[in-house]
């Protein structure tokens, strides 16, 4: 009799666990195709990081500049495909989430210790960014077609962008904001091809100059710092991945890894294609005058430059809900499991709210749009994308010492370790000298 009741309650544990799975954000539907792996991942990677890499371009110059632009394609391909592949390292377990795979290599409270700072510092931070991107985008739309219209403050604009993210983050799911996220990928690749076939249309600037633009040596070490920071912002999909993952349906013969990879190669193709032009063009055509947004730099044609900031506004707007959907996962989990709140709408609506409107008031504070990508990229970006991945590769696969596995990932630890003390510390002394200039909610 003892023993049919603890069956009962185990069944009845397993029944109620398996239905807040079914309600949480990232294991509620397991329906997604390949293309779903590929443009989910162009819309987390080709985002606000784009428009600023003709600015990191003219704080490394050419030679240090390509090299680490490419460079970074490569590790980052290479550690997201380690990410794939240890989805279903174990047999019948899937790690949906990026802190799950790390608890499992780790342990169950260094895992979180170490994850989920990282993976929230740079989810929180690309939203937050991504606010400041889409109302600043939204101002330009504005002064271009009208210029003579009375100006709107860029904290209105931002608390409008804001609007939209308010009703769009009460989707339940990652399936269901694949629509927002299609049109997000797609307006990526178009005001990335704007932005370099306008700078190519524009021709080479009078008096071009490619030299280092800094008042001093000093100067000019610390703004390679930061350009390094905003190169690594570039590459963030390594946070979302998992739970992209996790979307996709699964089975011994055709496990989700052969489809999500088929889906992030066409994705990095796309990455390839949106990255290097608009930095090496960008760069080629205004030398170290541009600014750290290459759409602000580009004033002709006006309905040119306009159709690409609405662009803008279209990805980040989706940008900002792939990236919010992990954070709303994190959330919602912990209210149902740790608090034992009913997994409700209520809930939901209330989490989700006020997550948006913390992010539009922090987004209304910040200026410092090249720093702040600088500073995030150096700080939490290279961890989850370049390091943290081959770390754990290394721990759970144990690649014969010296082998050629060991030593790419040991070469990735190395510079993205260095890539993480570098770019923070050029970010914050940027940050610090424009602060003093700046009035907020300006």
């Amino acid at each position: 009799m003892v023993d049919l009741v603890d069956d009962a309650a185990a069944a009845e544990a397993e029944r109620q666990k398996k239905a807040i799975e079914d309600w949480l954000p990232v294991t509620a539907s397991r329906k997604a195709k390949w293309w779903y792996s590929a443009f989910h991942n162009i819309t987390a990677m080709v985002g606000a990081g784009v428009l600023t890499l003709p600015y990191a371009m003219s704080k490394m110059g050419w030679g240090p500049g390509a090299v680490i632009l490419l460079l970074s394609w490569i590790i980052t391909l290479f550690t997201l495909w380690q990410m794939v592949e240890m989805h279903e390292m174990v047999p019948g377990v899937r790690f949906d989430r990026y802190h799950e795979l790390g608890q499992h290599a780790f342990g169950e409270k260094l895992g979180l210790y170490i994850i989920v700072p990282q993976q929230l510092l740079v989810e929180v931070g690309t939203c937050i960014a991504y606010m400041v991107t889409g109302g600043k985008s939204m101002k330009k739309v504005q002064e271009t077609l009208c210029p003579t219209c009375t100006r709107i403050r860029t904290s209105y604009w931002i608390v409008i962008f804001s609007s939209i993210n308010f009703v769009l983050c009460q989707c339940p799911s990652f399936n269901s904001i694949s629509a927002v996220s299609l049109a997000a990928a797609v307006m990526s690749i178009a005001y990335s091809t704007i932005a370099w076939v306008a700078s190519l249309q524009k021709g080479v600037q009078p008096g071009v100059d490619y030299s280092y633009n800094a008042h001093s040596t000093i100067d000019g070490v610390f703004y390679f710092f930061v350009a390094m920071g905003e190169v690594a912002f570039s590459y963030a999909g390594h946070n979302v991945v998992l739970e992209i993952q996790a979307t996709i349906p699964s089975t011994p013969e055709n496990p989700s890894k052969k489809a999500m990879w088929k889906g992030v190669v066409v994705a990095y193709i796309g990455v390839a294609f949106c990255y290097l032009p608009v930095a090496f063009v960008g760069y080629y055509v205004f030398g170290n005058t541009v600014d750290d947004n290459i759409l602000i730099t580009l004033e002709r044609p006006p309905w040119l430059i306009a159709a690409a900031n609405i662009f803008v506004v279209i990805h980040v707007v989706g940008g900002y809900q792939v990236f919010s959907m992990p954070v709303f996962d994190m959330i919602e989990t912990f209210l149902v499991k740790q608090i034992k709140l009913p997994p409700c709408f209520i809930l939901r609506f209330c989490a989700r709210t006020i997550f948006v409107a913390m992010t539009m008031i922090i987004g209304i504070c910040i200026p410092f749009f090249g720093s702040l990508l600088g500073f995030l990229g150096g700080f939490a970006f290279a961890p989850t994308s370049y390091f943290i991945p081959c770390i754990i590769w290394l721990k759970l696969y144990k690649p014969k010492r010296f082998g050629l596995s060991w030593i790419i990932n040991w070469t990735c630890i190395v510079l993205g370790t260095l890539l993480m003390i570098l770019a923070p510390i050029g970010s914050l002394r940027q940050i610090i000298i424009q602060f003093k200039d700046y009035k907020f909610f300006s």
